[in-house]
């Protein structure tokens, strides 16, 4: 298994922490390879969700242990009735009844967002046998947004063939955000980056700089920056060192030269790594370019915003992918 040297600077983090994240896809070689390097490695300990029987043949197959790791069948918990009345009494409103929550509550993903709600799980790790939507719509609905005054969003993390770290936000959940919105991604982004140990520099991103074009978007970025820096005022940001401005162009916010020529009073003076996009167009765009074109490793999409990490994989997803996943996952429990 090949781990990229950023993914082992994460591990070497997580290792300090001691969470504990749950894998819904015990059916899944990749998963199970990925759970045993992970709980062999400190990096969590690890809940396996599936089949005990066929989860600890393969295990012995290949002359693993399973140390820091536990198996669970959903469908044959003991906890299965605390989930089953956990789910249906935040759901009951919704038209959901005991029956159907008994039901939903064995579903893998639902019972591993479950476990976190209950406090049994730090955070999940999903999506190698299952779609984006099985993995999203049970955190939505249980583990639900962590501020009543901002919602859930995707970001993306980039290292550079340079080596540098930069953040991407919303490149994959929301479409058209307004203001608000706007400024709620940018602040959960720039938490983000905070938690992987980066001083978050945040450009809101258009195709303006400073005035230099017109249009409702412009407008839209103008305001939601307005609305980020106010919000950055409050206590709860003293000392973080968060450095927001906008609207940017990329250059402006990438390069220190041409920022000292389009906006020579930035206070990010070129050197953004937290990238925040007036769209889904333009930030799916974006990082794509930057994958494809400009051979960046890209993380992700990471939700952030949520009350406990979880996290979504592709389905083409490699074992390393999961472990980096999990790492990832780990360092977003931090508060």
């Amino acid at each position: 298994m090949q781990i990229s040297s950023y993914i082992q600077t994460l591990i070497t983090k997580a290792q300090q922490l001691n969470k504990t994240i749950v894998l819904p896809e015990g059916e899944d070689e990749r998963v199970l390879q990925a759970a045993y390097y992970a709980a062999q490695n400190k990096i969590a300990n690890i809940i396996i969700l599936g089949n005990e029987d066929d989860i600890k043949s393969y295990f012995h197959s290949n002359g693993w242990e399973l140390t820091n790791i536990q198996i669970i069948n959903p469908a044959n918990s003991e906890n299965l009735s605390l989930y089953t009345e956990t789910l249906y009494n935040l759901r009951k409103e919704k038209g959901m009844t005991l029956e159907e929550a008994k039901k939903t509550a064995t579903d893998a993903n639902y019972f591993g967002t479950l476990m976190i709600k209950s406090g049994h799980a730090d955070g999940m790790v999903s999506g190698a046998n299952h779609s984006t939507a099985d993995t999203v719509r049970p955190a939505l609905q249980i583990i639900k947004s962590a501020r009543k005054d901002r919602g859930v969003s995707a970001v993306f993390i980039a290292r550079s063939q340079e080596g540098k770290i930069y953040y991407l936000s919303d490149c994959a959940l929301n479409i058209n955000p307004n203001p608000q919105e706007l400024a709620g991604i940018a602040l959960s982004t720039a938490e983000t980056a905070l938690q992987f140990g980066d001083t978050p520099k945040v450009a809101m991103l258009s195709y303006s700089t400073y005035g230099s074009g017109k249009g409702e978007s412009v407008t839209k970025v103008k305001e939601a920056t307005e609305i980020a820096k106010t919000a950055l005022q409050a206590e709860e940001y003293t000392g973080k060192g968060i450095i927001l401005d906008g609207e940017l162009q990329a250059d402006a916010a990438l390069d220190s030269v041409v920022s000292a020529k389009k906006a020579p009073t930035s206070t990010i003076k070129g050197e953004a790594n937290v990238l925040i996009f007036p769209n889904i167009d333009a930030g799916n765009i974006g990082y794509k370019l930057l994958q494809r074109i400009g051979q960046a490793e890209m993380y992700g999409p990471l939700l952030q915003g949520l009350n406990a990490p979880i996290n979504d994989l592709s389905r083409g997803c490699f074992t390393e992918d999961i472990v980096g996943a999990i790492a990832i996952t780990v360092l977003q429990t931090q508060k």
